[in-house]
């Protein structure tokens, strides 16, 4: 490719509404375009490292055996109305009518559409296992777009779905593209992990994210470094703490606390450790009748140490939160309570609540909560002595760094990820509400088990970007460079070596497969430059007249602080020799 032929657009100044360096950089190097909130225009240059990137994904799922097809990005609403995510999966799932009335979706994902393939192609054990994939455009509509391609509303990605006859062949399967996915991340020349996750709305058991490291990463990735731990922050376990909780040492106190109304005000106010004191978080759960409408509401009180965070995913998990979760309205806290937020606890209630405790409060002793009263905290409050036990004890928080690691190799530590790809085991959850049989070999119809893979093939470069850039621009890794080396020849116009000495270098890299682009423009040095290291290209090769005439040009690494002189007759089996590696 000639730059005169192709279409290169950067800018030296980002929009004010990018947040994120990806953003900032994808839209300078003119990479894409933005249309509308969440919708990008793929430009040309940002085009070749998506078609590279999916290119990388193809070929590895080709590999583990997987068939490709594509779906339809609108769908009719009568498949998701089988498995009732249409009413259920909320405002994310764009819902549409055609001029009849009809209801559709934008597909955000195709378990239903691939799982109604299944149940027509598939008939007999004997066709199983199956995969099948797509690399399609997605459209979830985000409550807030934001950061580019990494949460836009459209998108591309890779989604697969996997059918077994049995749970153990389905593992099979699942771990077939788990060894994909870790082919195809580490073709991709990133630094990521394999984390195990929580399945969220698509459902299922068995999950693991594959998080790219960046400091800018939306997801704690929690991991212990004398192990292969690894979780993201919702599904990390907090372990109970060891030993037997300690005996009371101290009476229970009404103790005045005027405007201290959070944990930490009072554990100053006190002079006592911020984890002797247990936060009051009261949440409500709805019984809905036949119409939709609420018919009863039960309040829960969880407790959980001052310097603690609520698990959301970890509460949902609860028994009784099945159905979903709110935070009380100040009417339903004060009518049980008999106070305001901000100073209340488990002791004197005016109307029963269900208590939950985590796991680190059950075995607290002599502890600080709200005494339902403003201005007021109880101090040495005790399990069995003040207060009945708690009803439910579990692991309703997040973990901290330091935490003892769930496999008992170590600490935990923490760092900052990216999702670029999600594995679920599905079981037979789809199958199951769309009633999508095979004949199994005791002639009897069975359910498929299913697995569902994804991989976000847009999301993918804002990632990679968010990893490697710096102050000039971005550094791509050369799997997925929009182009892997560009020749800029030093006033070319003015001297005909020059052009002559890069239009050859051109064309033997490109006789070799290089992925190469000649800057023919006859922009100045440092406008030329500015704009290969703004996007990315990692190999340079300039080609100047004075060099020239020593039978030398140079060569520079994205990465390098300098050029290196190279001999011209050399210098396209060294730049090959550096694609190889």
């Amino acid at each position: 490719m000639k730059a005169t032929q192709f279409l290169i657009s950067t800018l030296k100044e980002a929009p004010a509404d990018a947040e994120v360096v990806s953003h900032q950089l994808m839209t300078r190097a003119g990479m894409v375009k933005k249309l509308g909130a969440g919708i990008y225009t793929y430009m040309p240059m940002g085009l070749r490292v998506i078609n590279k990137v999916a290119a990388i994904v193809r070929e590895e799922m080709n590999r583990a055996g997987a068939i490709e097809l594509t779906m339809p990005v609108i769908q009719p609403a009568e498949l998701w109305q089988e498995t009732r995510r249409f009413e259920t999966m909320g405002p994310e799932l764009l819902r549409i009518r055609d001029r009849h009335e009809r209801d559709f979706v934008v597909q955000p994902t195709s378990e239903e559409v691939v799982t109604d393939i299944a149940r027509q192609e598939f008939k007999s054990y004997k066709q199983l296992p199956r995969n099948l994939y797509q690399i399609q455009t997605k459209f979830r509509d985000e409550r807030r777009p934001r950061f580019g391609l990494m949460r836009g509303r459209e998108f591309i990605m890779k989604d697969a779905y996997s059918f077994d006859r049995d749970p153990a062949s389905a593992q099979i399967s699942y771990q077939a593209m788990a060894q994909a996915y870790r082919a195809a991340f580490d073709r991709f020349g990133l630094r990521y992990r394999a984390v195990a996750a929580d399945s969220g709305a698509i459902g299922g058991d068995l999950s693991e994210e594959f998080q790219v490291i960046a400091a800018t990463g939306e997801d704690a990735i929690i991991y212990c470094p004398t192990s292969d731990y690894a979780a993201n922050i919702e599904k990390a376990e907090a372990l109970a703490p060891k030993g037997p909780r300690p005996a009371p040492s101290k009476p229970l106190t009404k103790t005045p606390t005027p405007g201290k109304s959070t944990c930490a005000d009072v554990a100053a106010l006190l002079n006592v450790p911020l984890q002797t004191t247990v936060k009051s978080l009261v949440l409500a759960t709805d019984e809905l009748n036949d119409k939709g409408e609420v018919a009863k509401s039960q309040v829960w009180l969880l407790l959980l140490r001052g310097d603690h965070d609520m698990n959301e995913v970890k509460v949902g998990k609860l028994p009784g939160f099945e159905q979903g979760f709110r935070f009380a309205t100040e009417a339903e806290i004060v009518s049980h309570f008999g106070c305001k937020p901000g100073y209340l606890g488990p002791l004197n209630l005016k109307l029963p609540v269900h208590v939950v405790a985590d796991r680190e409060v059950a075995v607290l002793a002599d502890w600080i909560c709200g005494a339902n009263e403003v201005d007021f905290h109880l101090t040495g409050v005790n399990w069995g002595r003040d207060l009945p036990e708690p009803e439910l004890v579990a692991d309703i928080r997040n973990v901290l760094e330091g935490d003892p690691s769930p496999d008992g190799q170590g600490v935990l530590a923490i760092e900052r990820g990216i999702e670029i790809g999600h594995i679920f085991y599905l079981g037979t959850k789809y199958s199951k509400a769309m009633n999508a049989t095979f004949l199994g070999e005791n002639g009897k119809p069975q359910f498929f088990e299913m697995g569902c893979y994804g991989i976000g093939i847009t999301r993918l470069p804002a990632a990679a970007i968010e990893q490697n850039h710096d102050a000039k621009g971005i550094i791509w890794p050369d799997a997925i460079a929009p182009f892997t080396v560009v020749i800029c020849p030093i006033n070319p116009d003015r001297s005909p070596e020059v052009k002559a000495a890069a239009d050859k270098l051109y064309a033997e890299l490109l006789a070799a497969g290089a992925d190469v682009i000649l800057d023919d423009r006859g922009e100045r040095p440092g406008a030329m430059f500015a704009d290969w290291e703004l996007i990315g290209v990692p190999h340079r090769v300039t080609i100047g007249d004075r060099t020239l005439k020593e039978g030398k040009v140079e060569y520079q690494h994205r990465r390098d602080a300098e050029a290196a002189p190279l001999a011209v007759g050399e210098v396209a089996a060294f730049v090959l020799g550096k694609l190889k590696r």
